[in-house]
């Protein structure tokens, strides 16, 4: 059976020019493509089609992309947003682990997300996802704000304040949370210092970025340790004292 792709994309030069670098990909023919253009002729589709992987536009010329989960809630499909802005909802994305492309979108980055896309078919978490990317959105940044990690087993959603550290492990993230089971992401330390350092994330050492909130005490007699309710013992830099002293005062000493 192909698979069914859908292009919601109200330029129908940028929809076109989608399209036809999706067909050049289409080597063993696997993919069956459908076009929209709005948010109405989008809600139809999907109700027809049931696409397997959908492009996404963002600002259509009958709303916003985010219209259309208003009408339909049991998408399952691959999700991937398209957008002109780099700003435009791109940390809401982030935190949902939903696929983006920039325009002018390169081919290859089209390819790389379609071969992931083909490669996930079966593990899609949609609805707790685009809900977490609203909730972002929304500026709901609340102490029940969520986080999607995507691991090879699936998408787990966890509060992000159950979070108690994360540990670099190569290229990838591997996150310890309080009374599950840790979960190891493909992308780096680096990535979630930006996402979650407003949310009193610290880089406290190259290899980890510790949850504040989740500090139990700091240890100043075998060097600089922080000790965290779960009663794991992370190190800190020394180039990283100053700040994280100062953080920890900040957010709990007024």
């Amino acid at each position: 059976m192909k698979i069914k792709i859908l292009v919601i994309d109200n330029e129908q030069p940028i929809r076109k020019a989608m399209v036809k670098m999706i067909e050049h990909f289409n080597t063993d023919d696997q993919y069956v493509i459908f076009e929209a253009e709005g948010v109405r002729t989008g809600i139809d589709a999907i109700q027809q089609i049931n696409p397997d992987i959908l492009f996404l536009d963002i600002e259509l010329d009958d709303g916003l992309a985010f219209d259309i989960f208003k009408e339909v809630n049991d998408l399952q499909a691959q999700l991937i947003f398209t957008t002109a802005h780099n700003h435009y909802a791109v940390r809401a994305f982030e935190y949902s682990a939903l696929d983006y492309l920039l325009k002018p979108i390169s081919p290859s980055l089209l390819n790389n997300v379609l071969i992931k896309a083909m490669q996930n078919i079966d593990k899609v978490n949609l609805k707790s996802q685009i809900q977490i990317m609203l909730d972002t959105i929304n500026k709901n940044q609340t102490h029940e704000q969520k986080i999607a990690l995507k691991d090879i087993n699936g998408i787990k959603i966890t509060k992000i304040k159950d979070i108690l550290y994360c540990e670099a492990n190569g290229p990838y993230t591997t996150f310890f949370i309080e009374n599950e089971k840790e979960v190891t992401v493909s992308k780096n330390l680096k990535e979630y210092e930006v996402l979650l350092g407003a949310l009193n994330f610290v880089r406290c050492h190259h290899s980890y970025l510790v949850n504040l909130g989740k500090v139990k005490s700091i240890d100043k007699t075998d060097g600089l340790t922080i000790h965290l309710e779960n009663n794991a013992q992370i190190p800190i830099s020394f180039r990283k004292k100053d700040e994280i002293l100062n953080a920890i005062e900040k957010l709990y000493i007024s």
